[in-house]
């Protein structure tokens, strides 16, 4: 019988897991590095796919909540060039297959539907180790630790899982996104709202980078700009100066219209540098007993728009094996990888065939074609 479940990070793929494997009647614990759930915020709007991310959702018993907490209209996409010129309009009718919520609202349906006490917060991961017989130690900085017959590591880019199964290190993929946000955009910021739209922009320039922005609750604009540009260039910018900093990363598009400028200039928050990085293409591992990995811990790749998706569906697909073999795990968790590397590689080659820095005819191309958001 499966037992002894032990998951590293509560992030959106471990989650799903402990949520799938309650379903079945196997116990899990969670264990996270943040001392609550609100212990920060968690970032902006997902749009959950119906190819891979709803069926996660689904397998979690969890469709219900999921729709009550579409955002509606999101889906909508509008491309500009740097003149605020609209070469795209695509609106949201309601039929498209990807739905836009927010990451901490679908979250949170995921904790409310756990057991209390399956998540244990403020509980950081100092190393992990082999004892024997597909057992592992894990070990918290708190002086702590727990023994566990299945470890399963959900804890990200820098995972402290991942070295049991993969000597793999993250690379910078050449590529930081720099965020800011404006409040109240309507009213405070009403050209920039206007650029916008309803759902997601995103005004590209192939001789300078890109700007991204969607429309989250509340009116507010949560704006993402693209930049491919070494960690050094990045060093020289004084993010501890929101004026400073924000000043820096607005002379890169120099020339630009100013409703799109003012996503960054006019920012209502400090920027927040968040640099990419990845893992290998086709990233994988040998069988380990007793540890496997779901999500940016398996494969991490740039921000796509699977991600996210693609740690939910992991950690469906895993519970899901292992409430097929209650009585061999091994068996369980070489069926999940099995499935997991060929997705997650095919994912990851693809994204490393998109361009950094696209013509505004590639991006145009992609949406008409695709009809789908990013």
């Amino acid at each position: 019988m499966t037992t002894n479940v032990t998951i590293v990070g509560a992030g959106l793929g471990g989650l799903t897991l402990a949520r799938v494997l309650h379903i079945h009647g196997i116990p899990a614990t969670v264990y996270e590095a943040e001392a609550s759930p609100m212990a920060r915020t968690q970032g902006g709007m997902l749009d959950i796919h119906d190819y891979n991310g709803q069926l996660a959702v689904r397998a979690a018993g969890l469709m219900d909540e999921f729709r009550g907490i579409v955002l509606e209209g999101r889906q909508a996409i509008r491309v500009l060039d740097r003149d605020g010129n609209i070469r795209l309009d695509q609106g949201d009718d309601g039929t498209g297959g990807r739905p836009e919520v927010q990451r901490g609202e679908l979250r949170q349906i995921l904790l409310d539907s756990l057991p209390a006490g399956t998540v244990r917060w403020g509980h950081k991961v100092g190393g992990v180790r082999g004892i024997g017989a597909g057992r592992h130690e894990v070990a918290f900085t708190d002086g702590g630790s727990v023994v566990t017959g299945l470890l399963v590591g959900a804890d990200g880019a820098w995972s402290r899982v991942r070295p049991l199964l993969s000597d793999a290190v993250p690379e910078y993929a050449g590529m930081s996104f720099v965020e800011t946000y404006l409040f109240d955009a309507d009213t405070r910021h009403p050209a920039a709202a206007k650029a916008v739209g309803g759902g997601s922009m995103f005004a590209v320039d192939p001789g300078a980078g890109q700007i991204g922005a969607h429309r989250e609750k509340g009116d507010t604009l949560h704006t993402y700009v693209m930049l491919s540009r070494p960690q050094e260039w990045f060093a020289t910018v004084d993010f501890t100066d929101p004026a400073a900093a924000t000043a820096r990363i607005a002379q890169e598009f120099d020339g630009w219209a100013p409703e799109l400028t003012a996503l960054i200039t006019d920012s209502d928050t400090a920027p927040v540098l968040r640099p990419h990085f990845t893992l290998p293409v086709g990233h994988r591992w040998d069988r380990v007993p007793g540890a496997t990995l779901v999500g940016d811990a398996a494969h991490l790749m740039p921000p796509n728009g699977e991600g996210a998706n693609l740690a939910m569906l992991d950690g469906a697909e895993l519970g899901a094996a292992l409430a097929a073999h209650p009585d061999d795990t091994e068996t369980a968790l070489a069926a999940y990888e099995r499935t997991m590397f060929p997705r997650s590689a095919a994912e990851a080659a693809a994204e490393a065939d998109v361009p950094d820095n696209p013509a505004i005819q590639d991006v145009l191309d992609f949406f008409t074609r695709s009809k789908q958001t990013p």
